[in-house]
């Protein structure tokens, strides 16, 4: 079966070049101009470069993303043909949950075929270009040369300007709430081709699959596709835009967003106020029990939080240093019985990613204090894998302690972490027994 790629298909011999030849013939004259752009070999070419990069899991015909090239090779003439003629049908996504990282509940993601994904990526490429210039720059989620980390130190450009409060409204299930006829209303304002129009709803429309079972949707973008983001972002650009008509200071990161204001008072009437617009005009939910009128550094933003006291610094929220912890101890828990060498190595790419986000934080404490924690887990592992007392005497006598203390600790009835901490323990196994094995320390970001 072709079109949405129902089928593994056995691999073929060769590259890409005879797809992307294929996409070089010429269009029928009815095809529209933004079609041709979506269908240009370039863009195709970058499309499956990122889908390739972006790996992902299969979605409901088992087909990864390592088979996509060859089946296009193979099928793609066909597939082009679909959606020049409109006839194009995408296969269901895969549904699957995941548990959100602060606990709450579980995240639905749909995860396309791949031969979808790389159609929605082709699409969602053309599009960024025509609608990103056009967004707001209070806008940071998924756009070009725009991050999270920016969006933070926008909040906290607000906060030091004397905007010491925070409306803080989550939207219900956004990703699963987006009415699709006002969302296709809005694509339509923008884009007259109605090939692409009709794929657009076709992917919104595509159904999902759950438990072996497909059902049809009539709302929601499900999050894993690469059109998601782009159409969130088309949809939440009108509440930008009245946020904007109306004068605040705000910041959005996808459907998270704060507004900054003076006083409680006005937090709460723009509450009251934007809710009903949400409500109203955007067909969404604001979820009451998440959402809240409150100072900064009560709340969190990105994973990010704020000091309270002057200068307002940037810091990591509560909940974001649990995860870390949760991760670290599950790292180390999982690699019990490997050598100390690759439980580095495990954690050293978790620690650098980590890293990567957090490490504008303005709070050097708590990156000392990680490291200082990082190693008495490190500490702990080893001494759970010498195991024996006369193993663990050996173990530090070899490491550089006296008889007497070796002798005094490895007989020493007290748990791996209080003994991680403890003067033998620490001679044998010293911060530049982990430097010397590469581990990364975040107080100094290598």
């Amino acid at each position: 079966m072709t079109g949405g790629g129902a089928e593994s298909p056995n691999p073929v011999v060769g590259g890409t070049e005879s797809f992307m030849a294929a996409s070089k013939a010429e269009s029928p004259a009815k095809a529209d101009k933004l079609m041709e752009e979506i269908l240009d070999p370039e863009n195709l070419k970058e499309a499956l470069k990122r889908v390739k990069a972006n790996k992902g899991s299969a979605g409901i015909d088992r087909m990864t993303v390592d088979l996509l090239p060859a089946y296009l090779q193979k099928h793609w003439p066909e597939i082009r043909e679909q959606l020049l003629r409109g006839t194009y049908k995408p296969q269901p996504v895969l549904r699957v949950e995941i548990p959100k990282p602060d606990g709450g509940g579980v995240r639905k993601l749909g995860i396309p075929v791949v031969v979808d994904r790389f159609l929605q990526q082709a699409v969602m490429q053309v599009l960024q270009r025509i609608w990103d210039p056009t967004f707001s720059e209070h806008s940071y989620g998924f756009r070009p040369n725009r991050s999270a980390r920016q969006a933070v130190a926008k909040a906290q450009e607000y906060l030091a300007e004397g905007y010491t409060w925070v409306v803080d409204f989550d939207l219900e299930k956004f990703f699963d709430r987006v009415n699709h006829d006002k969302l296709m209303g809005l694509v339509a304002r923008r884009i007259t081709a109605k090939r692409v129009l009709k794929l657009i709803r076709a992917f919104l429309n595509a159904g999902v699959m759950e438990n072996g079972l497909v059902s049809a949707i009539d709302e929601g973008t499900p999050q894993g596709g690469p059109l998601s983001a782009l159409l969130s972002n088309i949809m939440l650009d009108e509440l930008d835009r009245e946020l904007e008509r109306r004068g605040h200071r705000f910041v959005r990161y996808a459907d998270d967003s704060n507004i900054c204001v003076r006083s409680q008072r006005a937090g709460e009437q723009v509450m009251e106020s934007i809710t009903g617009f949400i409500t109203a005009k955007l067909k969404l939910k604001v979820n009451s029990a998440k959402s809240a009128v409150a100072r900064p550094w009560e709340r969190k933003f990105l994973g990010f939080s704020f000091t309270m006291k002057e200068p307002h610094r940037r810091s990591i929220a509560p909940k974001s240093l649990v995860r870390f912890k949760d991760r670290v101890r599950d790292i180390t828990r999982r690699t019990r019985g490997a050598s100390m060498q690759r439980i580095v190595e495990d954690l050293n790419v978790y620690l650098r990613g980590w890293y990567g986000y957090f490490g504008i934080c303005q709070t050097p404490s708590v990156l000392v204090d990680f490291d200082s924690w990082i190693r008495r887990k490190l500490r702990c592992v080893l001494w759970k894998q010498w195991k024996r007392g006369r193993t663990r005497y050996k173990e530090l006598c070899k490491r550089g302690v006296n008889a007497a203390l070796a002798a005094k600790t490895a007989g020493n009835p007290h748990g791996p972490w209080r003994l991680s901490h403890s003067p033998g323990v620490c001679v044998a196994l010293p911060n530049a027994y982990f430097d010397g094995l590469g581990l990364f320390r975040l107080a100094l970001g290598h």
